[in-house]
């Protein structure tokens, strides 16, 4: 077969190491525009990014031109750096060893883009670690609770 198709969708959870609450309101929207242009630059389609305090979520459409894994490592690092060539915090601003990803059907998108949009409400109610480890049963991905909650 001469073309490839896929319909390819990833939720994907990053979070500030230590868990500490850096990503402040006076800049979070410049770093998902920056982040946007990552993902653009290599050549996948964001559906939307939005996040809380201490985590983001990236709903990406991934074409078979990278993996996930790389495409988390690019999107880490090269926000990492601009963040701290902006001095965005004090000291250095580093995201978490690993990182969350999560296939989403076609039937799923609609709830995944309001959940995502809905962060801020969401975690006035909830903390970040029940909301991780409920994507975890979720998805029925076995996990050790003392690196859930581990803070690095």
């Amino acid at each position: 077969m001469p073309n490839t198709y896929t319909q390819l969708y990833i939720h994907i959870v990053l979070v500030v190491k230590s868990r500490q609450n850096l990503i402040l309101e006076s800049w979070e929207e410049d770093l998902y525009k920056y982040i946007t242009g990552i993902i653009k630059n290599n050549s996948q389609k964001l559906i939307i990014i939005n996040g809380y305090k201490d985590h983001i979520h990236i709903l990406v459409g991934l074409s078979t031109n990278i993996t996930v894994a790389d495409l988390v490592r690019v999107i880490k690092t090269n926000s990492s750096k601009w963040i701290n060539q902006n001095k965005f915090v004090k000291g250095k601003f580093e995201w978490q060893k690993g990182y969350a990803a999560f296939t989403i059907g076609q039937s799923q998108m609609n709830k995944t883009f309001k959940y995502i949009e809905n962060q801020k409400e969401h975690h006035k109610t909830k903390s970040f670690e029940s909301e991780y480890i409920s994507f975890l049963k979720a998805y029925k991905i076995d996990y050790d609770e003392r690196y859930i909650l581990k803070v690095e």
